[in-house]
């Protein structure tokens, strides 16, 4: 077996660069998305890291990408203010996004996902709406109860892990099953008996 090369050597310094280039593209992206003054939520591991962080910011996972909750009827009055900012729209794998700059990564893209509607035909319920949200002093957040469900429905291991930090930080407890349809309840029950399983 060969000896394997890194193409970066790796520094604290480098760590820091790194998350603070996410940081201000987050920043970017939503303060972009918030001067169109079309409604929409943070969802996904930054809607996650807002709750968490209320309660232990020890816990909390940064992520390199922003999700957003969008009605979709609103899509078509997004693409050119969001173009006049820099944020190209783009469909990728059925996927719709907003890039930055025309040469702009997916994975650093800004990522729509549809008020109350499936993100995938097989999802066992729609993904909460984007009025259920509150405002804080920077971005619309999806609620505590709307970030629990959309983890459940997608119940990915990213996902589990998230509702696990969720469960960790105490901001949910054996009454939350009792707050979604099955197999939802099921989905979080079982995270609850077991959360390393």
């Amino acid at each position: 077996m060969g000896v394997v090369t890194y193409p970066h050597k790796v520094t604290w310094e480098r760590i820091y660069m790194i998350e603070d280039k996410v940081r201000r593209r987050r920043e970017r992206a939503i303060a972009a998305l918030k001067s169109t003054g079309i409604p929409y939520a943070v969802i996904g591991g930054n809607a996650v890291a807002y709750w968490v962080a209320r309660v232990d910011e020890g816990l909390v996972r940064n992520t390199k990408d922003v999700d957003v909750l969008v009605r979709r009827e609103d899509l078509p009055a997004l693409i050119a203010p969001m173009a006049a900012q820099g944020w190209f729209h783009v469909q990728t794998s059925g996927v719709d996004l907003f890039l930055e700059g025309e040469n702009g990564k997916p994975s650093e893209g800004l990522h729509l996902i549809f008020s109350g509607e499936k993100v995938r035909p097989t999802d066992p319920v729609p993904v909460p709406t984007v009025d259920d949200a509150e405002e804080t002093d920077q971005f619309r957040v999806i609620s505590l109860e709307g970030i629990v469900k959309m983890k459940l429905i997608a119940h990915r291991d990213k996902d589990r892990t998230h509702l696990r930090d969720l469960i960790g930080a105490g901001l949910i407890d054996t009454l939350w099953p009792a707050k979604y349809p099955p197999p939802l309840s099921e989905r979080l029950q079982a995270l609850l008996d077991d959360p390393d399983g």
